[in-house]
C-alpha cells in the first residue's frame, strides 16, 4: 500500500476546544451527552449512523442521540468517514496511522478494513487528516461506548460520485459501523435553517442523493454515499435529531444545522 504523510500515531488536532483536553472532563462530559439523550426504541442494532461534529457544546446533544443507540451493541470495527475541511482532496483518503490519540488514549487503526477500502479505490494519506476535527470529535463517543476493543478506519472524503463513495462504505459494512460526519446548513439564521434542514433531512430519508444539495450539508459527499448506500442496500434510514446551534448554545442569527440519523435493515 503507498502511503503518503504516514505517521505512528496521530495526536488530537482540537482537544481543549472542541471538547475538553482533561481526560477526566471529557469522559464526565460525553457520558452526560449520553445519558442525557433520548434517541427512539425499537429500531433494532444500527449498521450506520449520520452524526454531526461541531463542537460538543453545540453539537454533542444531537450526536450523543445517535451514538446512544449503541449501547449494548457488540460493534468493535467503526468506519469513520467525513469531509476534508482544510485540504483539497478527489476521492478518499484512508488514515496511514497506527493509531488515533485522544486525552482518553489511543485506538488502533483497523489495518485489515483499510487495506479493504485502499482495494475498493480509497487511497492511503494521512496528510488531510492531521489538522481535521469532523472525525476526531467521533472517537471519544466510541471510546467511552465500546471500549478497549474499539478498532477504528476513519476516511476523509473530497469531491467525489455518490456511488464511489457508497462502494467504500458497502466494502466496511460486512463487519464495520459505518459512521458519516457532517453538519447541515451554515451561519442562516435560525427559522431558514430549520427550513433549509428539514429538506434535506427529508430528502435522506427519501434516499435521493443526489437531492442534497453542495450548500445543504459540509460532509456532502460523505452524506450523499450514505444515502446511496442505503438505496443499493435497501436500508432503513430513520431521523433520530434534528436541531441547529441556537437550540443548544449560539446566536439564533447566525446558525449552524445538525441532524442525527440511523440506518437499519428495513
Amino acid at each position: 500500500m503507498r502511503a503518503r504523510g504516514a505517521v505512528g500515531e496521530r495526536r488530537p488536532a482540537v482537544a481543549g476546544t472542541f471538547y475538553p483536553s482533561d481526560p477526566g472532563e471529557l469522559a464526565a462530559a460525553v457520558d452526560a451527552l449520553l445519558a442525557s439523550a433520548r434517541p427512539p426504541e425499537g429500531l433494532g442494532e444500527p449498521l450506520g449512523l449520520i452524526v454531526p461534529h461541531a463542537g460538543y457544546v453545540y453539537s454533542g446533544p444531537v450526536a450523543a442521540t445517535a451514538y446512544a443507540l449503541l449501547r449494548g451493541v457488540a460493534v468493535s470495527r467503526v468506519a469513520l468517514f467525513g469531509p476534508a475541511h482544510f485540504a483539497p482532496l478527489r476521492g478518499a483518503a484512508v488514515s496511514t496511522a497506527r493509531a488515533w490519540r485522544t486525552p482518553l488514549g489511543s485506538v488502533p487503526l483497523d489495518g485489515e478494513l483499510r487495506e479493504r477500502l485502499v482495494a475498493a479505490g480509497a487511497v492511503a494519506d494521512e496528510v488531510p487528516h492531521l489538522p481535521e476535527h469532523s472525525l476526531e470529535v467521533q472517537v471519544p463517543f466510541l471510546q467511552r461506548l465500546l471500549g478497549e476493543d474499539l478498532r477504528i478506519c476513519p476516511v476523509v472524503v473530497g469531491v467525489s460520485r455518490a456511488g464511489q463513495i457508497a462502494e467504500l462504505m458497502a466494502a466496511a459494512l460486512p463487519d464495520a459501523l459505518v459512521v458519516v460526519s457532517t453538519d447541515l446548513s451554515h451561519y442562516h439564521d435560525d427559522a431558514t435553517a430549520k427550513r433549509l434542514d428539514r429538506r434535506t433531512a427529508e430528502t435522506v430519508l427519501a434516499r435521493d442523493a443526489e437531492g442534497i444539495g453542495l450548500e445543504d450539508a459540509c460532509g456532502v459527499f460523505a452524506l450523499r454515499g450514505i444515502v446511496e448506500l442505503a438505496r443499493r442496500e435497501d436500508l432503513r434510514v430513520h431521523l433520530l435529531d434534528l436541531r441547529t446551534s441556537a437550540d443548544t448554545a449560539g446566536d439564533p442569527w447566525r446558525v449552524v444545522g445538525y441532524g442525527a440519523f440511523a440506518l437499519t435493515r428495513a
